[in-house]
């Protein structure tokens, strides 16, 4: 079972006051049906998120919907399930907002059905129930969308969001639009406005796994980093300290040179840090890290003038 039907089969359990029942069944009309002149079908793959529909417009409009199920994947056993209102149907549009007074059809609702919070939370609600899923957070990429077909719809789920801060963008595709978010925490905080706590909890915590093993990586990454960089920093000292035995008469050179030449060739896997330790406590003198990188800079000079 997907992370999606996970969170929706979580969530369609749950009473909500008359005025959220209604921006969420709403919300699936607008997004999904199919209107005829004597009816509407709303079409679904999920059975649980079908009851859901079919016990919204029963307790709010007293209607018995018909529900029809066909398979349209024999290797999968999948199926396509329908309702079909065919009895008040002007009554039920026209208080869900999908059409106006005089009949014609509403892509956006009117303030009445998402004039609240609660409300704006319930028709997005019933727009992932819909047409939303989410990545599983075990997958490589954070990815929560809704597919719609007409534009106006889109952009109006697209402000919902926003207006809770979901930073959501509309992408045009070839038959429909996407509305969808990418960060990580706020599709977390989208979960949580769906009070499925459950797969919210589930989710938080691949979250923090992936976040801290990334994290480990990243260290790893940047010890590695450094590492390879003192090998090249080494080996450079090494070739030059060779390059100035062979240019120069090393028993005329400065002291400084020839002690610093002595050390690295007696410990030549020791950093700048490790060999101004290693120096200061073998010569009782106190040298310091940058006094270790003058003498190696004094010496590449001197291998590189003509």
């Amino acid at each position: 079972m997907s992370f999606t039907t996970n969170i929706k089969n979580e969530i369609i359990n749950t009473e909500y006051p008359k005025s959220e029942a209604i921006a969420e069944l709403s919300s699936i009309i607008n997004i999904n049906a199919v209107i005829d002149k004597n009816s509407f079908s709303i079409y679904t793959e999920n059975f649980g998120v079908s009851r859901r529909i079919y016990k919204l417009i029963k307790d709010l409009y007293g209607v018995e919907a018909q529900i029809e199920k066909e398979k349209v994947n024999r290797l999968n056993k999948n199926f396509l399930i329908s309702i079909i209102v065919d009895k008040d149907i002007d009554k039920i549009l026209k208080d869900l907002g999908i059409i106006d007074e005089i009949g014609t059809r509403l892509f956006s609702p009117p303030s009445f059905v998402t004039g609240e919070r609660e409300e704006k939370a319930s028709y997005l609600r019933g727009a992932f129930l819909i047409s939303g899923s989410v990545n599983d957070p075990k997958t490589s990429r954070y990815h929560l969308e809704f597919i719609i077909d007409n534009e106006e719809t889109a952009e109006f789920i697209n402000k919902l969001l926003n207006e809770f801060n979901f930073n959501s963008k509309v992408l045009k595709r070839e038959k429909h639009y996407m509305v969808y978010i990418k960060e990580s925490e706020l599709i977390s905080d989208f979960i949580k406005l769906l009070n499925a706590y459950n797969s919210l909890f589930y989710y938080e915590d691949i979250r923090i796994y992936r976040d801290h093993k990334n994290m480990t990586n990243r260290l790893n990454n940047c010890e590695q980093a450094n590492i390879d960089k003192i090998v090249f920093s080494s080996n450079e000292q090494l070739e030059n300290i060779r390059l100035l035995k062979e240019k120069y008469d090393f028993d005329l050179l400065d002291d400084k040179i020839k002690e610093i030449c002595i050390y690295k060739e007696k410990y030549p896997e020791s950093s700048m840090g490790e060999l101004a330790e290693i120096m200061s406590i073998e010569t009782n003198k106190k040298i310091t890290k940058s006094g270790i990188n003058h003498r190696f800079r004094k010496i590449k000079e001197m291998v590189s003038k003509d």
